[in-house]
């Protein structure tokens, strides 16, 4: 089964049919966590939607809930997640309403929740053979390659063009970086900047569950370009590129069902 992770600009996937709505109880929430299931038309796999800030998109980055949101989504035997992204572009091939399929990430957050293996029982089976609560997961390849290929290939279907690689550089939030911040991500090789990109890769990782993100650019990042930077122009650009974002996924959901079943 695969899910999706939507972000800002993404609240809800309206192409899923036969849609319901359903509590996971996870040890790291109370009250549980809010998963969207539905089926897309002529399918009979349920895909799931997770809103990452929450119903409404109520959370700020550094106080969402990632481990419970993936552990959720794993107690529903899910084994793929496409994640959606907002991002700020860095090099030039990032502005505005490019998309992009990252191949690795740096992450600069702190003081947040970003393991299962925290040195008590999760309850969870480590991946490490020299210890149940502690895990040192291989982060060499962060985003899944068949899960990014199948997502390149939905591009190419729909002939929207797509940046097939890129730099993820996760930063604390809520608040935008400064010129200077952002100057030192682009000398660490940083191509793109987002809030939301970490600890989730990670956690997925620690669960077994491939994982891809799909990033839509909404505006230039801080002293890239000399335009003050908007929430009205940002919204207008999620406006528009969260369409095609979600027809990609489609896309790329059906064919991870076709590939699934055959």
């Amino acid at each position: 089964m695969i899910a999706i992770i939507g972000g800002s600009g993404l609240n809800s996937l309206s192409a899923l049919e036969q849609v319901s709505e359903k509590w996971v109880d996870t040890p790291y929430s109370e009250g549980g966590v809010l998963v969207t299931q539905g089926h897309l038309p002529e399918r009979d796999e349920p895909v799931y939607f997770l809103p990452r800030h929450g119903k409404g998109h109520v959370l700020p980055p550094h106080r969402v809930n990632y481990r419970a949101n993936l552990y959720a989504l794993h107690e529903l035997g899910v084994k793929a997640v496409l994640a959606v992204n907002a991002v700020g572009g860095i090099t030039s091939a990032m502005g505005p309403g490019a998309i992009v399929i990252p191949d690795q990430i740096i992450d600069y957050t702190w003081s947040r929740e970003h393991t299962f293996f925290d040195g008590s029982d999760s309850g969870l089976s480590s991946p490490d053979k020299f210890s149940q609560t502690v895990a040192h997961v291989d982060m060499s390849y962060p985003y899944d390659e068949a899960l990014r290929t199948l997502l390149q290939d939905a591009s190419v279907s729909l002939r929207h063009p797509v940046v097939t690689q890129g730099v993820y550089g996760a930063t604390q939030g809520p608040r935008l970086e400064t010129p200077a911040e952002i100057k030192r991500m682009a000398q660490d090789g940083c191509d793109i900047v987002g809030m939301t990109g970490m600890p989730e890769a990670a956690l997925a990782k620690e669960l077994g569950m491939a994982y891809a993100s799909l990033a839509l650019s909404v505006n230039w990042a801080a002293g890239v370009s000399q335009d003050e930077i908007t929430m009205d122009a940002i919204h207008r650009v999620l406006d528009e590129g969260m369409s095609v974002i979600e027809q990609m996924v489609v896309v790329a959901v059906q064919r991870y069902s076709d590939a699934s079943n055959s």
